[in-house]
């Protein structure tokens, strides 16, 4: 079917109309207020997190409406990368449309004028010299060159047009911005996750998500020492050498080859006073395969090792491999004999333990920890140490664990080592704790701090363990042991029951055996071998059965009767451990508070051992990032570019002036006019003084 001009023609409009939308200013500006709200979601959410990390954020819905969104990699998805794209063209279109007209008009001499046309002009004067025509052109000519004006004389039929022009290049700065848009966005793009989606798009490449060590994982997951750009991290024990950096993705990491190889000889790390680090810093040696050469370096922050095109910056700090001795301290059952156990970071130990055996998971070792610490507070969210009553208090009014606050002062203190560790049962169920090596002071007591969260986006939730006169926590490990234990729960109320009577009521059967009873009856409930769970969420439960009217006085009751039989079950603790007694004094008076908080919370802490660090062997690991940045010269062209374009149609003030001279009877009669584009008051006064000067006599 033959196609007729009409339909032709229209075609032809239509797409040209879309080519004058898709290269005017509206539509570009639509394109980079997309682009700016872009930018905004990028920047307040975390791009690249684990998916994990997401769904515990979000919850499941709402994870998977962002996940097809793509807001979890924004610069990166699909629709960012097309609105980039469109933002080119569009941006392209209008060079290509407008700076032909442009470079053609600042050019032009616009010598078209008549003279009528000039007398139209807001700006204009007429004069007359004593000269004939041509002199007085030729004059004119030679003091608007001297005023910095680019002139050319044109004989006409009836005079001489004299044409001169000043700031043409103002019209560079449009072109100049707008290419520097497109050049811009081209090195951004190149330097970009771009490239290494491609290679996953199109040739196959797949994040890897498993473990295991980096030789071993295969050709799909890693990507070739030719890759234009990247951006990944590698971590360095001393004395460890490695050639590959990992690049994070959602699913896993991509593994990227280096053209060179780089091995840490030794870790620097400096520390203020307040124990925050204030220099760290890499000695290396570089091994360049493809030459044979060899030679050192000094990574430093801010002072990167550039070699090949690649960027090798100083990032951060971890452990490589640190060796660890611990001691480990049952956290249930009426026994509190301790054990030696060993490990390294980075590697896990078998723990058999009442029956069952765990995988410890040895993940992180820190020689130092600037906490904020103030007094009576606790920065790290350790459980609040309170009263008796004011425990209790606050549990009935919410049956939690520690009463954790978070607390934000800037009183910095140095804490010690930490180990940090995973605990893994035979199910692959897992909760991580963090343990303090030494004491730390909170509210003038010393206390051992040890940390369990059960995923990862948790904060760390503490147990205060009290420290006793020795700087152990052994005597809390008796107490706690003693309160598991029925036979000498059975003790101590027996010995609750004979001091709490006076001497007269000693020999009454009945209420002796009743006082007795239920002394043994507060510590079973606090132990949580009854039907609560034990602690003072136990102790709630079980007020909360007796009329509202009465809880407080049953309270007041309780834990007087608690604070008692706790102290006798200390007692009989030190007995059967072959102990002198304890005596009764304020210092142990504070301590049984302490551990008595500390006995309620470890309820919470959910683990079958309490691994107390005793030495370690430091092994410390550089982290490096390594970038190849292709694009990055070409992004510092293009803002070059958008500077010397800003500056052009800021600074830059495009005039013109004609001045057309003809003969006349007393002599050369001259008339000027002049225009500009942006009319301003040095514009005004330009015209004043070239109006004054062009007619002086010579």
């Amino acid at each position: 079917m033959r196609t007729t001009g009409i339909e032709l023609n229209t075609r032809r409009r239509g797409f040209a109309e879309a080519v004058e939308l898709v290269s005017s200013m509206r539509f570009a500006i639509s394109l980079l207020t997309i682009v700016a709200i872009a930018s905004v979601i990028g920047t307040v959410l975390k791009q690249a997190e684990p998916m994990p990390n997401y769904v515990n954020q979000f919850g499941p819905f709402w994870f998977e409406v962002f996940a097809r969104l793509g807001l979890y990699n924004v610069y990166t998805s699909p629709w960012f990368l097309a609105i980039l794209v469109t933002l080119i063209v569009s941006t392209a279109l209008c060079v290509v449309r407008n700076a032909p007209k442009m470079v053609k008009d600042m050019r032009s001499w616009r010598e078209n004028v008549r003279e009528e046309s000039l007398r139209n002009f807001h700006h204009k004067t007429e004069w007359t010299a004593p000269l004939d025509r041509a002199g007085l052109a030729q004059q004119t000519a030679a003091r608007l060159r001297h005023a910095g004006y680019a002139v050319k004389l044109v004989e006409k039929e009836n005079g001489t047009l004299v044409a001169a022009k000043k700031g043409a290049g103002n019209k560079f700065g449009y072109i100049f911005a707008h290419s520097a848009i497109i050049v811009i966005l081209l090195g951004g793009m190149l330097d970009s996750e771009l490239p290494v989606k491609f290679q996953q798009w199109f040739l196959g490449k797949t994040p890897f998500g498993g473990s295991g060590v980096i030789a071993e994982i295969p050709a799909q997951h890693r990507l070739s020492v030719s890759n234009p750009t990247f951006r990944g991290n590698t971590l360095i024990a001393e004395g460890q050498t490695s050639n590959t950096a990992l690049l994070p993705q959602p699913s896993g990491v991509l593994v990227q080859e280096l053209p060179f190889s780089i091995q840490l000889k030794k870790f620097h790390i400096d520390f203020y006073s307040t124990g925050m680090p204030k220099l760290f810093a890499s000695d290396v040696v570089v091994h360049d395969p493809e030459t044979g050469k060899t030679f050192p370096a000094t990574i430093k922050v801010n002072h990167p090792l550039i070699y090949k095109g690649v960027a090798v910056y100083q990032s951060s700090f971890e452990d490589g491999g640190s060796k660890l001795k611990l001691t480990g301290f049952p956290m249930a059952g009426p026994k509190a004999d301790s054990f030696e156990i060993a490990g390294a970071v980075g590697a896990s130990t078998e723990l058999k333990q009442g029956g069952e055996t765990y995988s410890v998971e040895w993940s992180g070792f820190r020689p130092f920890n600037v906490e904020n610490m103030a007094a009576n507070q606790d920065a790290r969210a350790v459980a609040k140490n309170t009263s008796f009553n004011e425990q209790l208090a606050a549990t009935l009014g919410k049956a939690s664990g520690s009463a954790a606050k978070n607390v934000d002062n800037k009183d910095l203190k140095n804490v010690g080592p930490s180990v940090q560790y995973k605990l893994r049962d035979k199910t692959g169920q897992a909760r991580e704790f963090l343990n303090y090596m030494q004491p730390v002071t909170l509210e003038g007591a010393q206390v051992y701090l040890a940390g369990v969260r059960s995923s990862p986006a948790e904060n760390f939730s503490f147990l205060r363990i009290p420290a006793d006169a020795e700087y152990s926590v052994r005597t809390w490990m008796r107490l706690r042991a003693a309160l598991s234990d029925p036979a000498l729960r059975e003790e101590a109320a027996r010995r609750y029951a004979s001091r709490a009577l006076a001497p007269e009521q000693r020999g009454q059967d009945g209420l002796a055996r009743q006082l007795e009873e239920s002394a043994a009856r507060t510590l079973t409930i606090f132990a949580g071998a009854g039907e609560g769970r034990g602690g003072f969420v136990g102790v709630s439960q079980f007020l909360e059965k007796i009329p509202a009217a009465e809880q407080e006085k049953a309270a007041n009751i309780f834990m007087k009767m608690l604070n008692g039989a706790l102290w006798e079950l200390w007692q009989a603790a030190n007995e059967r451990a072959g102990l002198k007694p304890v005596e009764p004094t304020e210092a142990n008076g504070r301590y049984l508070q302490l551990a008595t908080n500390a006995l309620s919370d470890s309820v919470f802490y959910g683990a079958p051992v309490y691994l107390q660090l005793e030495e370690f062997d430091e092994v410390k690991a550089s982290v490096l990032q390594l970038t190849r940045s292709p694009g990055k010269g070409i992004v510092y062209f293009g803002c070059l570019l958008l500077v010397a374009g800003v500056f052009a149609m800021f600074y830059i003030r495009e005039r013109r002036m004609w001045v057309w001279v003809r003969d006349g009877s007393e002599g050369a009669h001259a008339l000027m006019a002049m225009s500009t584009q942006r009319k301003t008051l040095d514009f005004e006064r330009e015209f004043d003084d070239l109006k004054e000067k062009l007619p002086q006599r010579a």
